[in-house]
């Protein structure tokens, strides 16, 4: 074998590994890129209430180890010192406790108002109204020890513009059901 056949047999082996580099580079880009997606998706996932559950006026539905049902959502009209164009509205819930984990299953637990243009607002802090004694919020409820069987009233005070009232929906999101969350109907709906 000669020198310039071994040159030959070097170029055909070259272009050989050329071709099957390039080959590779067409299943390893795509797999790559899907390993680094993958915990930025999770994230989204796991983080966001993504995907709504509808539940009709006056049902309840299960959610997070208990059942959830919503029982008023009215306005406190009348109140002073408030931003303008803007009114408190109150979401109250009784949620029967089926699985005592609270802790574990309402981790994150997220009371909101959502408009019909998708727009949410959290509860705020902003506007403090008298509540009995045995009214909680989502999180306090969460470290209330309720055991299984007990009926947890649960109330969250926002503060939204005056021109949403009429398309506000409540909606609850907890970490153990999360991309998923509850969209309570109202009675004209």
């Amino acid at each position: 074998m000669t020198a310039q056949d071994l040159a030959q047999d070097n170029r055909l082996g070259e272009k050989k590994w050329r071709r099957r580099s390039l080959w590779a580079l067409l299943v390893l880009i795509p797999l790559t890129l899907a390993v680094e997606a993958y915990d930025s998706v999770k994230a989204l996932l796991v983080d966001n209430d993504l995907f709504e559950r509808r539940v009709a006026w006056g049902e309840s539905a299960h959610f997070g180890g208990s059942d959830w049902k919503l029982t008023d959502l009215r306005g406190a009209f009348g109140m002073k010192n408030l931003p303008p164009g803007t009114v408190p509205v109150l979401a109250d819930f009784a949620v029967t406790v089926g699985n005592p984990d609270l802790q574990n299953l309402w981790l994150g637990c997220k009371v909101m108002l959502i408009d019909a243009e998708g727009r949410r607002w959290l509860p705020t802090s902003a506007v403090r109204l008298n509540a009995p004694d045995n009214v909680q919020t989502c999180i306090s409820a969460i470290f209330s020890g309720a055991k299984t069987g007990d009926v947890l009233n649960l109330r969250e005070t926002f503060l939204v513009p005056k021109d949403v009232t009429n398309t506000i929906r409540p909606a609850v999101g907890v970490g153990s059901e999360r991309p998923y969350f509850l969209l309570f109907q109202m009675e004209k709906d």
